[in-house]
């Protein structure tokens, strides 16, 4: 049975898990509905947490965006974007990975866009919108209102999110330095296709829990996405890493990266996240805090 059927008959079970922990925390936002927000297009530019929506083609959707204090769209700021697993939303992923404390830190604009019926059409689930248009014109919009530094535009997702964040990849070239799926892998029948791999250089950081029941697709993924760029494979390593993690690298021919980190003990979660149905807060490292490292590095590089 694919990835997709097993997403699609759990759903019911999911929405299950996701009503009983609001009750559980008033601080979880797994349930959040944009709708019940109002969200808005009439874009304030500045500083705080906002809800907004966007039409494209006809259909309205919508996306959380958090602006360091003291923002003004004055100079060209990074962007990451981060794409929420199945079935959730925006809100979701922001309250999980602790994202948005990084950005106040270092300056930069998170972004957490809604999926339809709670996910995007990703590789292998879970959807039919065009979800690629949705982050195209979300691009820019961010480049146009919020001073988005198109050098500095990043990615990360986990689970449906983090198989999104690979088909953009391929399908917005020359569009975003690099990504970072967690829980998430280069899968499904569109990769099978030779010439299915990105048309210009985008860096990959990934996470892969040895005990996800998709760890063996996500290892042929990103072997595959090396594969199709010529990349070296890179050493394991253990140096500096917690417990039997390991950390692979490599630089590609042109000139983009591919860092994995393989966590055995792990399942289908974010390393260190402290809440939410997908935190693995005793995984050894946290990931949030190592990909804006990666990201860091990263400048778009022309093909």
């Amino acid at each position: 049975m694919d990835r997709r059927h097993v997403l699609h008959r759990t759903f019911l079970a999911g929405l299950l898990v996701l009503v009983t922990a609001t009750g559980c925390s008033g601080s979880d936002r797994d349930t959040t509905d944009p709708t019940t927000a109002e969200p808005t297009s009439a874009e304030v530019v500045g500083a705080g947490d906002h809800l907004l929506k966007l039409s494209v083609d006809g259909r309205e959707r919508t996306y959380r965006l958090h602006a360091p204090p003291g923002f003004t769209a004055g100079r060209p700021v990074p962007v990451v974007i981060g794409l929420h697993f199945y079935p959730a939303n925006g809100s979701a992923l922001q309250e999980m990975i602790g994202l948005d404390e990084l950005a106040d830190q270092h300056g930069f604009l998170t972004v957490y866009p809604d999926g339809v019926n709670g996910g995007y059409n990703a590789l292998t689930c879970c959807g039919e919108e065009d979800d690629v248009g949705f982050v195209r014109a979300l691009v820019d919009r961010l480049r146009s209102r919020w001073a988005a530094d198109p050098q500095r535009l990043y990615l990360t997702g986990i689970s449906n999110g983090g198989d999104m964040a690979f088909r953009l990849a391929v399908e917005l070239p020359d569009t975003f330095a690099a990504i970072a799926p967690v829980s998430g892998g280069f899968i499904g029948e569109r990769t099978s296709d030779a010439n299915y791999r990105p048309k210009s250089p985008v860096s990959v950081l990934t996470f892969i829990g040895g005990q996800d029941r998709y760890a063996a697709q996500f290892d042929a993924g990103i072997t595959r996405w090396q594969e199709r760029l010529g990349c070296q494979p890179g050493r394991p390593s253990t140096a500096g890493q917690p417990g039997p993690i390991t950390r692979t690298a490599t630089t590609c021919p042109d000139g983009s990266q591919v860092v994995v980190f393989r966590l055995p003990r792990m399942g289908h979660n974010w390393p260190g996240a402290t809440q939410g149905r997908l935190a693995a807060p005793d995984a050894g490292i946290v990931a949030t805090e190592l990909m804006w490292e990666f990201f860091a590095g990263q400048q778009r590089r022309s093909a």
